[in-house]
């Protein structure tokens, strides 16, 4: 269901990822995303895996949120997990072992096995670090803590404070859309419009009425913002100050550190273990 995307919802709490400063937030988000990528051995997946868990732990966010995080992107795990398993094939002189033949033709090697499940936990860790990112902390922290790491590129005449803005609106109105969808896909339901059922053009047709609607409603809410941020003499840039102060606490510079310690960990562990990937 379109109403079980979480992605870009705030989760109120006042748990230790909530008080971190919003620039360390962004910067962690992405070297853990990177060091993702990093990966090349079960052991050094395990270490981000247990780090992301730990990070859930810290950040009192309700499981069901994280499962909600995770549900829109299960089509995109089972078609990786099944493309990993027919299409990675073995060889015997590297050791590894034919599983079982499906049909004759397609056949399954524990590579394969290793291959989708390395690639499986990967993206699920992807999603859930991407989420906490959102979860914990507010569009307009988010906001200033975009508008202060990008501050250098000033020197270059970019408009960083409307680049910013942009991102963050652009990432806090996909809930507001996600109901916004949901709320005419029932409204056209409750008229009698089949969208369940028939072959993919027809499903595809079904849904024009629900998108014209959503754009209309996408346009309007997008003019009311601007008129509201222009009533309100909204400039943004230099001069703009702001009711809350970002300041780096101690919390702040030993979670960077946890978190180096960890993406080293992960470069030991794939110099000295059997690479998956």
């Amino acid at each position: 269901m379109v109403k079980d995307i979480t992605f870009g919802q705030y989760y109120a709490s006042k748990s230790v990822l909530h008080r971190l400063d919003p620039r360390i937030k962004l910067v962690l988000c992405l070297l853990m995303i990177v060091f993702l990528f990093v990966c090349r051995s079960f052991p050094a997946l395990a270490l981000m895996v247990v780090f992301t868990l730990v990070a859930v732990g810290f950040s009192s966010v309700h499981v069901k949120m994280i499962a909600k995080s995770i549900k829109p992107v299960a089509v995109i795990l089972i078609f990786t997990a099944i493309l990993n398993i027919f299409y990675t094939k073995g060889k015997y002189e590297n050791g590894d072992s034919l599983v079982f033949t499906v049909l004759g033709r397609f056949e399954v090697w524990d590579k394969g096995l290793y291959t989708a499940l390395f690639t499986m936990l990967r993206i699920i860790s992807l999603v859930i670090i991407s989420s906490l990112l959102t979860y914990t902390t507010t569009p307009t922290m988010l906001t200033d803590g975009l508008e202060k790491l990008l501050s250098p590129l000033k020197k270059l005449h970019i408009r960083v404070d409307t680049l910013a803005m942009m991102m963050t609106l652009a990432l806090r109105f996909i809930p507001t859309l996600i109901e916004e969808t949901d709320r005419i896909i029932s409204a056209q339901k409750s008229r009698g419009a089949d969208l369940d059922s028939g072959g993919l053009v027809k499903r595809a047709k079904a849904l024009i009425p629900v998108f014209i609607p959503l754009m209309v409603s996408a346009f309007r809410r997008a003019y009311e913002l601007a008129f509201a941020m222009t009533c309100r003499c909204y400039t943004g840039g230099d001069g703009r100050t702001r009711m809350k102060q970002m300041k780096i606490a101690p919390r702040d510079i030993i979670c960077l550190v946890i978190c180096l310690l960890v993406c080293g960990g992960v470069i030991a562990l794939n110099i000295f273990f059997k690479k998956v990937i």
